[in-house]
Formats: structure tokens, sequence, C-alpha cells
């Protein structure tokens, strides 16, 4: 295993992205899932040869604040380091923010909390019927 990192989508092909969205209950395919990566602020990707293995984004204003809404790794390569590989490289790349959000499960806070996330009280909405379409309006 030698894993590289990118920061581009540039020649980055749906079919290099398959098995992400494990415990969803309705995933975003492949296509839709190369179509949130290409449409955020900053990105990162785990590569082991051809196959992506990991990832994360952010959404931003580009100035104040970024929102990172998807880490995720590949279940067999879980547990060697990229996901925080990868949440070191998008906190470097966003370290001009103000404020750098992550809302996660619970049972995830420890593993952002040993990079320096702090919890808070926030407020979402998920609609899941919309979970893992792409809706357009």
């Amino acid at each position: 295993m030698h894993i590289t990192y990118s920061s581009s989508t540039d020649g980055l092909a749906a079919k290099q992205l398959s098995g992400f969205f494990v415990d969803w209950p309705q995933r975003p395919d492949p296509e839709t899932h190369l179509t949130i990566l290409r449409g955020s602020y900053a990105v990162w990707l785990a590569m082991d040869g051809d196959q992506c293995v990991g990832f994360i984004n952010a959404l931003s204003d580009g100035v104040l604040c970024a929102y990172v809404p998807l880490l995720e790794v590949l279940p067999p390569y879980q547990g060697r380091g990229i996901g925080t590989e990868l949440v070191r490289r998008m906190m470097r790349r966003l370290a001009g923010m103000y404020a750098l959000d992550v809302v996660c499960d619970a049972s995830l806070a420890p593993f952002y909390a040993r990079l320096g996330f702090a919890q808070c009280t926030a407020m979402v909405q998920r609609n899941r019927d919309h979970q893992g379409t792409m809706r357009m309006l």
C-alpha cells in the first residue's frame, strides 16, 4: 500500500469512487459523489494507485467560514492514519479561516477532538428523502 494525496479532482473518474458511504441507507452513486467533490471549495483525496481510498471536502465562503461535510475512508484502509492525514491537510488548507466546522456522530467526536476540534451546540436539519440523490432547484 502506497498512499498518495491530491488536492485536485482533475483526472478523477466516477469509477474510482466506489465503496464509500458504507452505513448510509441511500448512498450517493459514484457520479453524484464526483459532482460533490468537484463542487467543493476544497478537497483532498487519498489514492492507492488509481483507486480513491479516502476523501475530505469543504464548503466555504472563501473568507471567514468553512464547513467539512464529508470525511470518508474505505473500510479496509481505516485505522492507518489516512483520515487523520486528510483532516490535517484540510486544516492547513483552511488555516486562514475564522471558523472550520464539522458536524459528526457522537462516536466520532473523540477523533476530531484529538485533532483540535471542540464540541459545541449545533442545530441541523436532514432531509433523508434526498440522501444519496442529487436534487437541483
